[in-house]
């Protein structure tokens, strides 16, 4: 078996510059959010100028774009350990509950994205279509294990846990007080099936969960 070559030359720095404008991107978005930053402090915290970072991406919603995308990756990255859809969502939600700023960049671009000719629509048609397959497809294998209830589909269970996780994020977002992993973890356990709705000891909720 052929062991794949690793980029050189200019490739490769150009991908690694791109994930060092990503990395700052994200840590700009994550204190400012969306109408708090601009281009010209993700420029500055990489040392080049506006122009030179349009040559990396097109345009600043592409970048916002980038930017989501890269945030679910480490949301993945960061969740890999966890055995079931529900519990990664609920330690996701934690997770975003320190990223106000990213929370709201999601908000709003998810929201205009819903117009077809908007830049980000295609993203978040194909982001909703495989979390929603991979959920589906984690909750329908804990339901041959029957570790959760088999009386409701898992695809619509898969679309439950997305609905309540993106509503939770727009209420958090106008009142802090809301505790998004808390009734994440809620749902995962009316999921469970009747005899075991008591037992919630594989629930770890955790300090990083």
């Amino acid at each position: 078996m052929t062991t794949p070559r690793k980029p050189r030359g200019p490739y490769r720095k150009g991908l690694e510059r791109r994930q060092q404008i990503l990395r700052a991107a994200l840590e700009v978005f994550s204190e400012h959010g969306d109408r708090g930053s601009s281009l010209k402090e993700i420029a500055d915290h990489v040392g080049m100028s506006q122009a030179g970072l349009l040559h990396y991406f097109d345009s600043r919603e592409e970048l916002l774009v980038a930017v989501l995308a890269e945030r679910d990756a480490v949301d993945v990255e960061a969740t890999a350990n966890v055995m079931t859809p529900g519990e990664a969502v609920a330690r996701t939600a934690a997770h975003n509950a320190r990223q106000r700023g990213l929370v709201d960049l999601f908000v709003t671009l998810s929201a205009a994205a819903s117009d077809p000719d908007h830049p980000a629509h295609a993203f978040f048609t194909s982001r909703y279509a495989n979390l929603a397959g991979q959920i589906e497809d984690g909750l329908g294998k804990a339901q041959d294990r029957d570790e959760i209830r088999t009386d409701v589909e898992p695809n619509h269970m898969a679309r439950m846990l997305l609905a309540l996780s993106d509503g939770l994020q727009l209420q958090w977002l106008l009142d802090p007080s809301v505790d998004m992993e808390g009734t994440i973890q809620a749902f995962n356990r009316i999921c469970l099936p009747v005899a075991a709705e008591g037992d919630t000891s594989h629930l770890d909720r955790g300090d990083d969960s």
